[in-house]
Formats: C-alpha cells, structure tokens, sequence
C-alpha cells in the first residue's frame, strides 16, 4: 500500500514538472496578450527600443537640442491629434486639417500685415476654423456625404483659398511680439511645446472622464443605437469636427509664429501624419476606440522616425514612403487585430 502511495505521489510530481513550462509560457502569453491590447504600453516600449537603438546609432541622437527639436517639430501635429483623436472614435476623420492649419496661418498673417490687433486677429481664425469644422459637421451628419469626400473638398478649398491670398507667395514683415508663442521658451522650453502638452492633457481628461465627450465612444461603436438611447449624435460629431478644425487653425498660428510668415503650402501630408500616429495609438478608423495620450504617443513615435530618418542621413522622399507604410501596417494591424477579438 505504501509502494502504490508512493507510485501516485511520483505520477503527481511528474504531472507538475510537465506543466510547470505550459503554465509559464500560458502566463508568458496572457501578459504578452495584455500588453498588445494596451496599445498605450505597448507603444511606449517600442518607444523606448527605439530611442535605444537610435542612441547607439548616432550619438547626436540623444541630446538636450536634439529632442527640443523633436518636441518642437511634433508639437502642432499634436494639437490637432487631440481632435482627430477625438473624431476617430466617434466615427469620422478629417483629411482637411493640414490644409485649414495653412489657410489659419496665412489668414493670421494677413490680419496683423493690415494692422490688426493680435488678440483679435488669432481669435477670428481659431473662429474661422470652428467655422470650417462646422461646415464639415453638417456635410457629413445632415447631408450625409461620406467623410472622406466631404473633408477631401474641404482640403482643397482651404488650399485654394491661402494659395489666392498669398499668390503662392509667404507673407512676411509680422509684429515681433507676435514671435513670442513659436520661439520663447519657460526656463529651456518652448512655449509651443508647453501648450501642445497641456492641451493634450486637457483632451485626454475631457475624453476619458467628461460625460459629453465620452459618449463618441457610443456613437462610434454603433451609431444606431446611439441614437435610441438618446445621445445627441448629430451635435456630438459636429462638435468633434470642430474642435479638430479649431485645433489645427490654432496650429496654424503657432507653425506663424514659428516662421514669423504665413506660408500657404505650410503642413501638406501632415493629415496623414496625424491619422497615422493616432492609429498606431489605438484609434480605429471604424470608430469607438481610441485615446488621446496613445495618439499624443503615436506623434511622438512618427517624429522620432522622422528625426532618426534625418540624422541617418535618409532622403526626404523616402520619409514619406515610410510615413505611408507605417500608415499601411498601422491599419492592417488593427484591422486583424479587431478581427481576432471578434472571433
């Protein structure tokens, strides 16, 4: 009786040495598991990779200057990735904001040329870019033309506009003062840096905890049901469209200051600099998921790409062509992605 004890007890030990590698690697792929599906984390690792591998390559890579150039050079595609963050997940994109950015920057420019305050001249074109995204809003909710046409007429009426005011030409001769936004900096960082940050900050807060926009999560998952359960779907999504138009005419007027000049081909592509970088931060383009610190992350990792493309020496059209392909993978990944949750 003792002998077949001890035969069971050996069979157990032998189970538990078999399972202990399937339980490890079954606990290896649950967390592997979370962590794809917390894109925010997932992304900062790549990150961090990255940057590493960047700092071995090049020692300039990882420098106080370099990385103020970073944060300089991604912060108005930030700005406006907090409204497209925002559109993505209640369902709709807008392709026109690189060019609203443009027309914001020479309207601006314009204004203060003829001796226009500057207070009042940056408050008529962030409303003029409320205006824009409400002509948007309304072309896409009301008259129901697919988002892709409507702000793909929007693009090129918007282009057109700043290409007729300037003559093709920048503007320059601005007020000096008006430089403060784009060059001065609050003890070593720019001041564009500083409300690209907090904007974004704001954005993520309003998106996560406010209940206004917390229902584009609703109306992005299923907008039919939506709107039986009472959400105002309609002046959600027109709202959304214009908070990203404002956000890019406020751009606008920081790439102004920067340049001290309104330049009417200023930001061409960046519409989908931004769609790329909000989709690798989790943002679907079917709408009903997304954040604005993963699209916040997302424009961080674009502009290191495109920072470590410059310091390798990478030819800048071959920078789009990664742009575009990391814009190709970032969906396609999604896209399976979604499906395997589904199934």
């Amino acid at each position: 009786m003792q002998t077949q004890n001890s035969d069971l007890d050996s069979v157990a030990d032998d189970r538990r040495t078999v399972r202990t590698p399937a339980s490890l690697a079954t606990l290896l792929g649950k967390a592997l598991n979370t962590i794809a599906r917390t894109r925010e984390l997932s992304l900062l690792i790549i990150l961090i990779i990255t940057i590493t591998v960047m700092n071995h390559l090049s020692q300039y890579f990882l420098t106080t200057a370099n990385f103020r150039a970073i944060a300089v050079g991604f912060s108005p595609a930030a700005i406006i990735s907090v409204g497209m963050a925002i559109l993505l997940v209640s369902g709709g994109f807008d392709l026109s904001v690189g060019a609203v950015l443009a027309l914001s920057g020479t309207v601006v420019a314009k204004l203060l040329i003829e001796g226009w305050s500057q207070p009042v001249a940056v408050i008529t074109v962030l409303a003029l870019g409320a205006f824009v995204g409400l002509i948007n809003g309304i072309m896409v909710t009301r008259i129901r033309i697919n988002p892709l046409v409507a702000t793909l007429g929007t693009l090129s009426v918007a282009r057109g506009i700043s290409l007729v005011l300037t003559e093709g030409y920048s503007l320059s001769g601005l007020p000096p003062s008006f430089g403060s936004i784009g060059n001065d900096r609050l003890y070593g960082i720019p001041y564009m840096v500083i409300v690209a940050i907090v904007i974004v900050i704001i954005g993520d807060l309003a998106l996560r905890h406010t209940h206004y926009f917390r229902q584009v999560y609703y109306i992005g998952s299923n907008d039919h049901a939506a709107r039986l359960s009472g959400i105002p779907v309609d002046r959600v999504k027109i709202s959304a469209y214009m908070l990203t138009a404002t956000l890019a005419s406020l751009a606008g007027v920081i790439v102004s200051s920067r340049l001290m000049s309104g330049t009417p081909t200023a930001a061409s592509g960046m519409e989908l600099q931004v769609l790329a970088a909000c989709v690798i931060g989790g943002a679907s383009l079917t709408g009903g998921e997304g954040t604005v610190l993963g699209a916040f992350l997302g424009v961080f990792f674009v502009q290191i790409i495109s920072n470590a493309m410059t310091i390798l020496r990478v030819s800048i059209y071959w920078q789009q062509v990664v742009t575009g392909t990391i814009l190709v993978i970032a969906v396609a990944a999604d896209m399976l992605i979604r499906r395997r949750n589904t199934t």
